[in-house]
């Protein structure tokens, strides 16, 4: 039997798991924008394969790792911290979308489009992981680590605007607003520990362990 093998299956899930966590953030637009049944349950499908290919990686890993050399074996690493972070978005999105569906009153508009605008930049994010991971490019890494910015700018716009408001009292809109815009935030944060973890893999050394000022350069 080919070493390499398990290896590239284990890859090939993990870039599958990508794939997946992308189409949760895409699905989450229309249901924002549509409250479709339909997105809320390919959300749902979405989180649970998530679920399953982190727990296929984490058992099968051991067992791989061990037929592998260095190399590969950074690279099976790199999977399974992948997965984790993709696992986590998954969670993360579910919890959006829960928040939605259980809604009885519309969400203002205003604020549908701020949250659908954090969606879409997550999805574009993890489209970029995706196909950084599949040709192993460092600019999408480097674009994924812009791109947070601009679910943050819009997070901390949510906050201001919502934090400074004193609607009716037991009126919680505000509060789930905020709850969905800063798992959605989150999510964000998880996608660039993608982006670090791709840089890793393909110039052999953490941005983490980088000094800050050189690391920001």
């Amino acid at each position: 039997m080919e070493s390499g093998g398990s290896a590239d299956d284990l890859a090939d899930l993990s870039l599958r798991a990508c794939l997946i966590a992308r189409d949760a953030a895409f699905n989450v637009r229309d249901l924002l924008t549509h409250s479709s049944r339909m997105a809320f349950l390919a959300i749902k499908e979405c989180e649970k394969e998530l679920d399953q290919i982190e727990r296929q990686i984490d058992e099968r890993l051991p067992a791989a790792i061990t037929r592998v050399n260095e190399l590969r074996a950074r690279q099976l690493l790199s999977s399974l911290k992948t997965t984790t972070d993709l696992e986590r978005i998954g969670d993360l999105v579910m919890s959006v979308a829960l928040r939605v569906q259980d809604r009885r009153a519309k969400i203002p508009a205003s604020d549908v489009r701020q949250l659908v605008e954090m969606a879409t930049v997550l999805r574009d994010m993890l489209d970029l992981i995706h196909t950084g991971f599949s040709t192993l490019d460092l600019d999408c890494a480097r674009k994924v680590l812009q791109m947070d910015k601009d679910i943050d700018r819009v997070c901390h716009s949510l906050f201001q605007k919502h934090l400074a408001e004193t609607g009716p009292q037991g009126d919680t809109t505000g509060f789930e607003i905020l709850l969905m815009a800063q798992a959605l935030e989150r999510a964000g944060d998880h996608t660039t520990n993608l982006a670090e973890d791709l840089y890793s893999l393909i110039e052999g050394r953490s941005l983490r362990h980088l000094p800050k000022k050189k690391a920001s350069n």
